[in-house]
């Protein structure tokens, strides 16, 4: 096999892992604001822009990853099979988020999850396939798609049926919410990344092996198993709150 498959990027599954912390964090602080008592204000301020920052990490992340997946299949001679590789990823991330909009319905009612983050990452992984072969082109369309994507979160739409592009109106509701635009300029952002860092799935700027180091480890381990955390991490700490007596789940 070719040398350059043999090993994974220790600083992608570091970041995906810091993201993973703040993305616990931030659970964290909502589900005491939004099930116990505690006036913490997580959808405006500072906290806010915690949250988004985490999403874009992992965005970018995402549309690296999509490079490198790219690179590796080409290197193989399986390039042809990528698509169905990128449509079969696509569509279990996507069921899994369809998943979670069941659950939070039942639980939650009003505010569930219609369109959150695992709905959006399963659609960019196949809507991403062809803007693969644009290389630096994509930061061009990606801040396209993020001023569409902010002058839309400005715009009240009646069209109901395109809530997942980002058309809402003013009574949507939702806990949480990653909508085409401008997130999907965010993936394509990481494309143009992923091109330039990683070019023929060789990192460009050479980097010191941290992968074993005691502060770069357990990032890693996180970053490894990001999508297990992120289905698990919230039942969990809605039990733990719940049995504590912090919170009072319904």
């Amino acid at each position: 096999m070719d040398k350059r498959l043999d090993f994974r990027f220790w600083e992608l599954d570091f970041f995906r892992g810091v993201a993973i912390v703040m993305m616990v964090i931030y659970h964290l602080l909502f589900d005491l604001s939004y099930f116990g008592d505690y006036s913490i204000y997580v959808h405006s301020g500072f906290w806010r822009h915690f949250a988004q920052t985490t999403a874009a990490i992992f965005m970018l992340l995402v549309g690296i990853s999509l490079t490198l997946s790219a690179s590796k299949a080409q290197i193989l001679g399986i390039d042809k099979s990528l698509f169905n590789h990128f449509l079969k990823r696509g569509l279990k991330i996507f069921l899994l988020g369809m998943a979670i909009t069941l659950v939070t319905y039942y639980l939650i009612g009003r505010g569930f999850i219609v369109f959150g983050i695992l709905h959006f990452i399963g659609l960019a992984i196949i809507l991403a396939y062809p803007f693969l072969k644009l290389r630096n082109v994509n930061i061009f369309i990606g801040f396209i798609f993020i001023l569409i994507g902010l002058y839309l979160q400005s715009t009240s739409f009646n069209l109901p049926e395109l809530f997942w592009v980002g058309l809402t109106s003013k009574n949507f509701y939702t806990l949480d919410y990653f909508p085409l635009f401008p997130w999907f300029g965010i993936v394509l952002i990481g494309i143009f990344l992923g091109n330039s860092l990683y070019p023929e799935h060789r990192r460009r700027i050479d980097l010191p092996d941290l992968s074993g180091s005691l502060w770069t480890r357990p990032f890693n381990a996180l970053g490894r198993r990001s999508l297990l955390i992120y289905l698990i991490h919230q039942p969990a700490m809605i039990i733990f709150l719940s049995l504590a007596g912090i919170i009072h789940f319904p």
